[in-house]
């Protein structure tokens, strides 16, 4: 590990974790000033106990609320657009954010638009939002996105299908309250992707070119724990140990991607979810053992390291052969939990890929952070292989 890298850590964001902490939010709400409530809902939590247990200490605390659950799981930028209309009028100052990724992503978006105005395809990019937004609050309820600690909003472009992210300071959250017990009632299925995605948002970190002291750090916990606890979780749903451990890897892993970036898996999942609406942390699981099958020739010293954290038998072997550990381990894992070997699996359509590659590398700043740089042939062939998968 080199100590001397210049780089620049922004970790703004209040955690409060804990099980029974979504008792705070009321009184959270207060403290950074809010008087009404925009509640964007994953629509996934919809006939479930978990709106209440959330709603109920903003009655409690007698705040005002509307929730806005009309949210989709690859989210379009109309979505935000139209959720901004909404608090608007009912005057919100406050924004909290509750379920997943897509969830979380509107209510950032939302709580910007609200200050800077205009449209949502406005943002997107890099460094184009000038205002703080009003405080916006994320209460998770999967352990896999990490986007309760991150700067990053993704959203699909209706006008164009393409999906892309606004990015900027102003759209960290102002708080997070991370309850394990919100996580307890995820399906199998839905714990599995979304696990694995955040598995995926710390290897990357991991390897990337912009990676530091720090955010290894991160990484490294994140994985550590993701791996030990995930089959747990996905076994027995009530296990609250394995999903407090969850629930804190996603967050490091989340805290890894910030401030160290994502890479090659991120930008060949987009189009998954552009073209085929493929949920996000399911395209990043199928695909990631075949972007890492690609990349350990950029980086074998890391994936050497990720091999023995994994547990795999590397005893004797060069970094390069040991890391290849990492592949097998992390098919396996998918195989375990659930997640389908290949892209056939997914509905994918062979004759796609060469313009989904296409996409895949104007997912630009992913790209760059990808320890192995890869040219159009080599993203065909990476979809190739993942398209019908290994014995």
């Amino acid at each position: 590990m080199t100590y001397d890298q210049n780089f620049t850590v922004t970790q703004p964001t209040r955690i409060r974790f804990g099980s029974g902490s979504v008792a705070d939010l009321g009184n959270m709400v207060q403290e950074f000033g809010g008087t009404k409530v925009f509640l964007v809902v994953d629509p996934g939590l919809k006939g479930t106990n978990l709106v209440e247990k959330i709603t109920a200490p903003l009655k409690a605390a007698a705040i005002p609320f509307k929730i806005y659950d009309k949210i989709d799981p690859e989210p379009g930028l109309s979505l935000a657009d139209k959720g901004c209309t909404l608090a608007k009028k009912f005057g919100a100052d406050c924004v909290v954010g509750a379920g997943g990724g897509s969830a979380m992503d509107v209510a950032k978006a939302i709580s910007i638009l609200l200050t800077n105005g205009g449209k949502a395809e406005k943002y997107l990019g890099l460094g184009k939002i000038k205002k703080a937004g009003v405080p916006k609050i994320m209460v998770p309820t999967t352990a896999g996105t990490g986007a309760e600690v991150t700067f990053t909003a993704v959203f699909i472009n209706e006008k164009t299908k393409s999906k892309g992210g606004m990015n900027g300071d102003p759209l960290y959250p102002e708080a997070v309250i991370l309850d394990p017990v919100l996580t307890v009632s995820l399906p199998p299925h839905v714990t599995a992707f979304t696990g694995i995605d955040a598995f995926t948002h710390a290897i990357e970190a991991f390897v990337s070119t912009q990676s530091h002291y720090i955010s290894d750090m991160y990484a490294l916990e994140a994985m550590d724990l993701i791996y030990q606890n995930l089959g747990k979780a996905y076994a027995n749903g009530d296990n609250l140990k394995a999903r407090s451990n969850m629930l804190m890897g996603s967050l490091l892993g989340g805290k890894a991607l910030a401030t160290a970036g994502v890479g090659l898996v991120h930008a060949m999942a987009y189009p998954l979810g552009g073209m085929f609406g493929i949920p996000h942390g399911l395209a990043n699981a199928v695909l990631l053992p075949y972007v890492i099958d690609y990349n350990i020739l950029g980086a074998p010293e890391k994936y050497a390291v990720v091999a023995d954290l994994m547990e795999c038998d590397g005893e004797g072997l060069g970094a390069k052969d040991a890391a290849r550990g990492v592949v097998d381990a992390i098919y396996q894992l998918n195989m375990e939990v659930g997640i389908p070997g290949s892209l056939e699996a997914l509905g994918i359509a062979k004759d796609k890929i060469p313009e989904m590659a296409e996409i895949a590398l104007t997912v630009t700043r992913p790209v760059e952070n990808n320890p192995r740089k890869p040219s159009l042939d080599d993203v065909i062939g990476i979809y190739n292989s993942a398209m019908y998968g290994w014995d």
